[in-house]
């Protein structure tokens, strides 16, 4: 009890000598340079922008370079693999093919097409492929080998709202660090968070949040959610340029969280609504090709 009465008399002292400012110091904190263009506009026109951009894209051809990795976050630990040459090709509404090349000689080591249902997955230096669903029935040990060509799909567009989707959008600003010229950074944004009814309930399940630059009001990520509101996928767009007069991000990052591995895409050019023909989404598989079927 007398501890308790000392406690209270010394906050008693000390609460005059704060409030009658005599105990202070100062110190400088970063100044944060902020852009110099700041658009402001209504939740209605950020969602137009982006719809009216989905609505003209039809086809997409692009040339990328590759990098792979799978991220044991729990371990800390990263596999990174060989960066090799690549080309995707993308028709509206879920055509898909993509092929990689090995570095220097070129030779094709992996060709993976999808109608939207279901996939195929050659590999010609084995004489293998594999063919199954989209849709991820049954894990894999190995995360690579949950691949599905989805993904692409959403990461390599940044789709429009469908009618049955539910929107809001918050505006904030975040501080960014370039510790290399010592620099604090004011980024104002917007956040563009994109939900949909759940079947005979109120609640709103999520589906996509796609984060805006104010500077330019250009997406730099996107984080797309499963069917049980987890963090799905997550991709980061940087480095915007003009490929021919179409604005796309010299750098696609995607994360896959659940399944532990990432994918960088260096984007070398970029085509927008080329003829992509339905044979180019094809792949004949040689005779004698081993073909496993996937769950």
């Amino acid at each position: 009890m007398k501890a308790r009465c000392c406690l209270a008399s010394v906050a008693a002292l000390a609460l005059p000598l704060l409030l009658s400012g005599c105990m202070w110091t100062t110190r400088k904190l970063p100044i944060p340079k902020a852009p110099s263009v700041v658009q402001t506009v209504s939740a209605d026109e950020l969602v137009n922008r982006l719809n009216k951009r989905w609505d003209a894209l039809d086809s997409l051809y692009a040339k990328v370079e590759i990098q792979a990795s799978v991220l044991k976050t729990k371990e800390g630990t990263a596999k990174d693999y060989t960066t090799i040459g690549g080309i995707i090709m993308i028709r509206k509404p879920e055509l898909l093919r993509v092929y990689g090349r090995a570095p220097v000689i070129g030779t094709r080591i992996f060709d993976l097409t999808s109608d939207g249902a279901d996939f195929t997955l050659f590999v010609p230096s084995g004489s293998k492929a594999v063919k199954g669903s989209n849709s991820l029935r049954k894990k894999s040990a190995n995360p690579l080998e949950n691949m599905r060509p989805g993904f692409f799909l959403d990461a390599m567009i940044v789709r429009g709202l469908e009618p049955r989707d539910e929107y809001m959008v918050t505006a904030d600003t975040i501080m960014v660090e370039d510790a290399a010229r010592k620099r604090l950074y004011s980024v104002p944004e917007y956040k563009l968070s994109i939900m949909r009814s759940k079947a005979d309930s109120h609640e709103l399940e999520p589906k996509r949040v796609v984060y805006f630059h104010r500077d330019d009001l250009l997406p730099y990520q996107q984080d797309i959610y499963d069917s049980e509101g987890n963090l799905e996928t997550e991709v980061k767009y940087a480095q915007y340029a003009d490929f021919g007069g179409a604005l796309y991000p010299s750098s696609v990052t995607i994360k896959r969280p659940l399944e532990e591995y990432q994918i960088v895409l260096t984007v070398d050019t970029v085509k927008e609504n080329m003829t992509l023909k339905d044979d180019q989404f094809q792949i004949t598989l040689p005779e004698g090709t081993q073909i496993q079927k996937l769950e």
